[in-house]
């Protein structure tokens, strides 16, 4: 008798190895390990080094048996296929105590000594929140982790493209030798995307470091730089004017309260920066940054902004009125600004009109999102105008905030808005509005 299933087994037999290697692709490493040992055929398919590009493996303060699994896994993978990596993303999650980050430093020793000594394809190394200034860092154990990625940079120097330390948290010194690392071979750097971002312990006035200035002019060839705007100086746009201005296209910028920001960057350095970066675009993050005076010192108007953001993140300083930053400061970006969020605490003080005035004056503005105390009636003057091509929002988010606990009429009105406006909201918007008690 024929055997019915021999036509299907066939069928798999003969697949082709792309089509193999797609089904590969989507399993995890459990899967991918059983499915090899179906024949020959799937065991090659699973030395395909287009499998083994991308790996992340996670660091658990407080595993479960399945994350012990999952890591030992992921380690003995890329200790396995290393030779393939492209993209490697080393995560923390929930470091608690000094056990936990010397074990880690050993881990991450073993590891990266390997990848040098078997890997030439590493184009992509992240490793965030490493938070180094924490007490669960004993200084001999820091100092090796330092000493251990720096050698592993220097080696790795001549194929990386894109390095993301974001929320070291290092000294001034270390950060230096983690940067220089880059360019340890050539005294250049030719590295295109780097996340130095919250990089630096708090409190450091990075801008008027000489060795970070002499740091950052060994980079060549920068496209996307992530930082603290405590690193910024007219020293630094001049290094970036001059070495990075063929490439360069986006700077991100991060104002934290923490951070000192009380520097004087001239306009001027800003005008020459983006005069010989015609490509550049600037995006502004500020947290709890909202004084009118520390803002105007800071968004001068010869950067070319493409984002703003302003989070107050629920603190409330009476100090402190939004209303000039909306009349007097964002307006003179209205030719460049693209995406807008507000994530502000403004009980004393309603912003329907200007904000409302804001968004019509900026003609390029396409993002939007609120998180404030608005009026309800905010919402459908704002879809009126967007209905009448007053502006050209593509995405609105909104949270009205209110402080009251009830919001059923709010919540009816906002149904009743949406119901007058759904055929432009469904045809033309990304559109999400809520109300939200704040009390």
């Amino acid at each position: 008798m024929e055997d019915d299933s021999e036509p299907e087994q066939r069928s798999w037999a003969h697949l082709p190895d792309v089509c193999l290697r797609h089904v590969f692709h989507w399993l995890d490493d459990r899967d991918r390990s059983q499915a090899a040992l179906v024949c020959k055929k799937w065991s090659w398919a699973m030395y395909s080094g287009s499998l083994w590009r991308r790996r992340t493996i996670t660091f658990y303060g407080r595993p479960s048996r399945a994350h012990t699994l999952e890591f030992q896994s992921a380690l003995w993978y890329v200790k396995k296929f290393g030779k393939y990596l492209e993209h490697l993303e080393i995560k923390l999650s929930n470091p608690y105590n000094t056990a936990f980050t010397q074990k880690f430093q050993v881990t991450m020793r073993g590891l990266l000594s390997h990848l040098s000594k078997c890997n030439s394809r590493l184009v992509s190394l992240s490793i965030k929140y490493l938070e180094l200034d924490r007490l669960i860092w004993k200084n001999v154990v820091r100092a090796q982790f330092i000493k251990t990625l720096a050698t592993f940079l220097k080696r790795m120097s001549k194929q990386l493209d894109y390095l993301n330390l974001k929320g070291a948290r290092v000294t001034l010194e270390e950060g230096c030798e983690l940067l220089n690392s880059l360019s340890f071979l050539t005294n250049k750097g030719f590295i295109s995307e780097i996340n130095i971002e919250d990089f630096f312990s708090l409190h450091l006035p990075v801008y008027s470091s000489t060795l970070f200035h002499q740091t950052m002019s060994k980079f060549h060839s920068l496209v996307i730089l992530t930082f603290n705007y405590n690193c910024i100086s007219d020293e630094l746009l001049d290094i970036l004017q001059e070495h990075s201005a063929h490439s360069l296209c986006t700077l991100n910028i991060k104002c934290h309260i923490h951070d000192p920001h009380g520097q004087v960057v001239w306009g001027m350095s800003w005008a020459n920066l983006a005069k010989r970066a015609p490509k550049l675009k600037v995006n502004f993050f500020f947290e709890r940054v909202m004084k009118h005076d520390h803002l105007a010192r800071i968004l001068l108007v010869e950067i070319p902004v493409r984002s703003i953001s302003l989070r107050s993140c629920y603190f409330n300083d009476p100090d402190w009125t939004m209303r000039p930053t909306l009349t007097n400061l964002l307006p003179a970006y209205w030719h460049v600004l693209q995406k807008l969020t507000l994530e502000l605490n403004n009980d004393h003080e309603l912003l329907d009109d200007e904000l409302l005035q804001l968004i019509l004056s900026c003609k390029r503005l396409l993002f939007l999102k609120v998180w404030a105390f608005l009026s309800v009636a905010f919402m459908e003057k704002l879809l009126q105008n967007r209905a009448d091509r007053k502006c050209i929002l593509t995405t609105i988010k909104v949270r009205i905030y209110t402080a009251r606990q009830e919001t059923s009429e709010e919540d009816r009105l906002l149904c009743d808005i949406y119901r007058k406006f759904k055929y432009l909201i469904d045809s033309e918007l990304n559109y999400f509005v809520i109300t939200y008690p704040m009390v």
